[in-house]
């Protein structure tokens, strides 16, 4: 059976959308943006995707908008100062995997605990879930800060990129806790139903660092002229004052997870459920991003226009595709909740159900990526060199995203279920065994140069749904238990 076959048989959107319609779409659309304390394993199904999909998807926007701004600003510094970017980006593979893999864990174990009635055994997993990201925040700050200059240069980095930019490196890793604690703490209030929350958290973050941004790079007013420096600086107080903002909420009380100090106190055997769920969500997130290194690896053999190039539009990508991670997240939530309450049937239905919507949403991005491609090249740089592979990074890699909004959709429901090692082995399969060797033949063997990886990414994308949705169809993500 093919993937458009398995899509038309479940993919009942039409029918969930008109729940939606009847309930009063503009009305719904308030609601999920205010926040709302529907059942979402009662309420229906339709209308509970959307409830928690347009917060996840505004909240995935501005986590987006973080990479957007910073290379926007640095763009008029020059290509090295974008390199820069681009090179720190992919050492923050390490960063990002940890907090990524935390927030899978602590996404399965409070939805699943919510789904129970269980408000204190959702808060003891959101607790042990902190103790445990300020603890792998800690330790890659001090391992990698001090060795920002020499991992640049590990990155095949030019001197020049070395000078200018080890202290943008250093910063950024140094500040790397509030990475994790973003993802982390939004991850427990996804899992709780509380999406709205989440989203207002990095609305805060965002809007100081674009309003900060531009004033530490070129010293704007009373601020210093820190140049890429500055652009390291500004993201770090973004994310460090709404990381305040999370856990204020969260001591607080205002949310359905109501943190105390009792649970930030080392529980051995919540713990050890984080750790089991969180180790393997993070070998599975480091499998996926840490491809995006090998695939830099092999860009730098082409030099720094195609690097900045490259950069330019990979930035663009995940802006698009962090939001239909929002997408993807609801279904998580949807899945882990309704399997705690014993509903598996309707746990499937909402999966299906978010696949038609992340589809369509990134069908239209890649129209407008394909059409547009040329004018959001020109806004980042007017350089000649660099602008043809950002323009042919858009292009070719977009051709594969409506694949890739299956696929999104699917794994995220692996690991909504507690299911943390089948997207493990696809991403392993698809980005390691397929991926990264078909990008060094395309690009090195065949000729193609940095449009052999580009291609590559494309083909990955598209493997990687048809792979999901043979797995989901087996239904043994159904008897997980966490």
């Amino acid at each position: 059976m093919s993937i458009f076959s398995i899509f038309a048989e479940h993919a009942d959107g039409a029918s969930h959308a008109a729940d939606v319609a009847r309930s009063g779409v503009w009305a719904t659309l308030r609601e999920a943006l205010r926040g709302s304390s529907i059942d979402y394993t009662t309420a229906p199904v339709g209308r509970a995707v959307v409830m928690l999909a347009v917060p996840m998807v505004m909240e995935m926007a501005m986590e987006s908008i973080f990479a957007i701004a910073d290379v926007f600003w640095v763009a008029h510094l020059g290509a090295d100062a974008v390199a820069t970017i681009g090179l720190t980006e992919s050492m923050l593979t390490m960063i990002y995997t940890a907090a990524m893999g935390l927030s899978i864990g602590a996404t399965a174990l409070v939805a699943r605990r919510i789904g129970e009635h269980e408000p204190e055994g959702a808060a003891r997993a959101a607790g042990q879930s902190i103790l445990l990201g300020i603890a792998i925040g800690a330790a890659i700050a001090v391992v990698g800060a001090p060795r920002a200059p020499g991992l640049l240069r590990m990155m095949g980095a030019s001197p020049h990129v070395v000078q200018s930019g080890g202290a943008f490196t250093r910063v950024m890793l140094g500040g790397n806790v509030t990475i994790v604690m973003l993802f982390l703490v939004n991850a427990v209030f996804r899992g709780s139903g509380d999406a709205a929350i989440a989203m207002r958290v990095l609305w805060l973050g965002n809007i100081l660092n674009i309003l900060l941004g531009p004033c530490f790079i070129f010293g704007l007013g009373p601020f210093p002229q820190l140049g890429v420096t500055g652009a390291a600086v500004a993201t770090n107080i973004g994310r460090g004052t709404a990381v305040v903002y999370q856990l204020v909420t969260l001591l607080g009380g205002s949310g359905r997870v109501r943190l105390s100090v009792r649970h930030i106190r080392l529980d051995v055997p919540t713990m050890r459920s984080v750790l089991r769920l969180s180790g393997s969500g993070s070998v599975q997130i480091l499998i996926g991003t840490a491809s995006y290194v090998g695939l830099i690896r092999i860009l730098s053999l082409f030099g720094s226009a195609a690097l900045a190039g490259y950069t330019i539009g990979i930035r663009m990508i995940v802006f698009a595709l962090l939001p239909a991670l929002g997408i993807s997240n609801a279904a998580a939530t949807m899945v882990g909740q309704n399997l705690g309450a014993g509903r598996p049937d309707r746990a499937e239905r909402a999966v299906w159900t978010a696949a038609a919507y992340n589809v369509i949403f990134l069908g239209a991005v890649t129209i407008v990526f394909l059409a547009g491609a040329p004018a959001i090249a020109a806004a980042f740089t007017d350089d000649p060199l660099v602008r043809p592979f950002a323009v042919g990074c858009l292009r070719t890699v977009s051709l594969g995203f409506v694949f890739y909004a299956f696929g999104m959709v699917l794994t995220q429901s692996f690991n909504g279920a507690g299911d943390t090692w089948t997207p493990t082995v696809i991403n392993f399969v698809v980005f390691w065994v397929w991926e990264i060797p078909l990008a060094w033949w395309l690009s090195v063997e065949m000729g193609l140069g940095p449009r052999g990886v580009f291609i590559a990414l494309t083909v990955a994308y598209s493997s990687l749904a048809v792979v999901s949705a043979v797995l989901f169809r087996r239904g043994r993500w159904k008897e997980k238990n966490v």
